[in-house]
């Protein structure tokens, strides 16, 4: 938030809490649990769609010790700044990717699953009878086949005798 921009609220046991918007401030006022509402980070977070547990959000902590200025230092620290940045993107990217594969695999046993309880509307009649046919056909074959082989079995029979 940038200086000058939103609403601070200051509870009785003195906990401060800083909203950026009305929006925010109004839930807040009609107690709702923000883990609850979609839109908030806590939700997002506390569902698994961002990333929540880093070690790259540790150099983002508020340290109390103040540090004599010293050039070399304020440096080097902008330039840890920038690649724990970088390194931070690089994470978030890569567990959006990981939840947009895992995403796919559901979608797509769920449309095997439609495309299975479904396949009378999607099948046409023609394969159908199609299929009839071939069953028509094997089970003559299975027929003939028999036939073929009770022949030599009756010569056998004639020779014994």
């Amino acid at each position: 938030m940038y200086p000058g921009h939103g609403v601070t609220f200051v509870r009785n046991d003195c906990k401060i809490f800083r909203f950026c918007k009305s929006k925010c401030h109004a839930a807040f006022k009609k107690k709702k649990n923000p883990r609850k509402v979609r839109w908030t980070k806590a939700f997002r977070k506390a569902s698994g769609k961002e990333l929540a547990v880093d070690p790259s959000f540790e150099f983002e902590k508020r340290r109390n010790v103040p540090v004599k200025y010293d050039r070399e230092l304020w440096t080097k620290t902008v330039d840890a700044m920038k690649k724990v940045e970088e390194i931070r993107q690089k994470r978030s990217a890569k567990h959006i990717l990981h939840r947009l594969n895992k995403a796919k695999v559901l979608e797509k046993e769920k449309d095997i699953k439609e495309v299975q309880r479904h396949l009378p509307l999607i099948r046409s009649p023609a394969a159908g009878l199609l299929q009839k046919a071939q069953a028509e056909r094997q089970v003559e074959e299975i027929h003939e086949s028999d036939e073929e082989e009770e022949e030599p079995m009756q010569i056998a029979e004639e020779v014994e005798v």
